[in-house]
């Protein structure tokens, strides 16, 4: 480990990061309407702009942040594959899970191509259209690591997709009921058009418990398509970069070990307890990586390029949601 990132320098910032994962917790237990992630990446916003805090987090919580942001990440990548079970995906069909794949490759197409038009800079439209069309915050730092981005090139994608994300715990159960959805239909919807695992929960469980199990599902073959698009996010970039310089691996190690997390929860080695403990350690890390991408945020310059990301994003993410909707009520039977 270097000198800058030596254990006394790190716990200033992941002491600030613990703290703020237990201000989250608290305020989602007073307001349940609001998503930990959420309140995590204001609360870093807050952090990194504030004068009070602002210099703390250039200062001594800098290298512990850092970890934070981009290490903590990827650990909760690993464990996120114990909640992808091939047997649960199998259950759902072959033709189901062929075309959930193929509304995944049209999500992140037209999210591209969305961005592209609106002019986003740099890794932006990439960055958003695997959040969007994947699984939020765990694509976009997967993709990230495969292009070699620095975390603050990450600010904007992951604003934008924790914004809609939480938007659709809103927006989603509101059109259910205009349209009158039946649950099942509706926990489709909800597994294909919203953007992290723990959205996608807050979202169907408001239809019931087969409306949430079916959302789940859907969710993860999304999830299980984190692989594939990193991989071809890397072979892009060596590509791009040519045969000069050490190239990162085609697919990251956490990739990696996300795949075999899958491997483990399919056979059943694992009890339902190890299982609920790891997707615990796993909302946490999420949490106080999003804390430490929060801080690396500059509001004033947010503020200035994140309307043509907000904008292209409402547009992308109505899409994807008509697109779902139109595919949920092909192959749900509706009795």
């Amino acid at each position: 480990m270097p000198s800058n990132f030596s254990v006394p320098k790190l716990l200033p910032g992941l002491a600030a990061a613990a703290g703020a994962v237990v201000v989250c917790l608290a305020l989602h237990r007073l307001l349940p309407g609001i998503p930990v992630l959420t309140a995590a990446v204001v609360l870093g916003l807050l952090a990194g702009n504030l004068p009070g805090t602002a210099a703390a987090v250039a200062g001594s919580w800098k290298p512990g942040l850092t970890l934070a942001a981009k290490k903590f990440l990827r650990l909760g990548i690993v464990l996120l594959g114990l909640k992808v079970s091939l047997l649960d995906i199998a259950g759902l069909g072959w033709l189901s899970i062929v075309l959930i794949v193929l509304l995944v490759g049209f999500s992140f197409g037209v999210t591209y191509l969305v961005c592209r038009a609106f002019r986003l800079p740099g890794e932006e439209p990439v960055l958003i259209a695997s959040g969007f069309s994947i699984c939020g915050v765990s694509a976009i730092g997967a993709v990230a690591a495969a292009r070699r981005l620095r975390p603050e090139q990450t600010a904007v994608p992951v604003a934008m997709v924790t914004m809609f994300g939480t938007f659709a715990i809103g927006v989603l159960p509101l059109l259910s009921a205009l349209l009158g959805l039946p649950a099942e239909v509706f926990g489709f919807l909800s597994g294909a058009a919203v953007h992290d695992v723990g959205q996608v929960v807050a979202t169907a469980q408001t239809a019931g418990t087969a409306a949430l199990a079916l959302a789940v599902v859907v969710k993860l073959v999304r999830v299980l398509m984190l692989a594939p698009v990193s991989a071809l996010a890397g072979l892009h970039h060596r590509r791009r970069s040519g045969s000069e310089g050490k190239l990162p691996p085609l697919v990251p190690l956490f990739v990696a070990g996300f795949l075999g997390a899958v491997v483990l929860r399919t056979l059943g080695f694992l009890p339902a307890d190890a299982l609920s403990a790891a997707a615990t350690v796993q909302d946490l890390l999420f949490a106080a990586a999003l804390f430490g991408l929060g801080t690396s945020v500059n509001v004033r310059r947010l503020v200035r390029s994140g309307g043509p990301a907000a904008a292209a994003s409402l547009v992308s993410w109505t899409i994807i949601v008509g697109a779902s909707l139109a595919l949920a009520l092909l192959l749900v039977p509706v009795s």
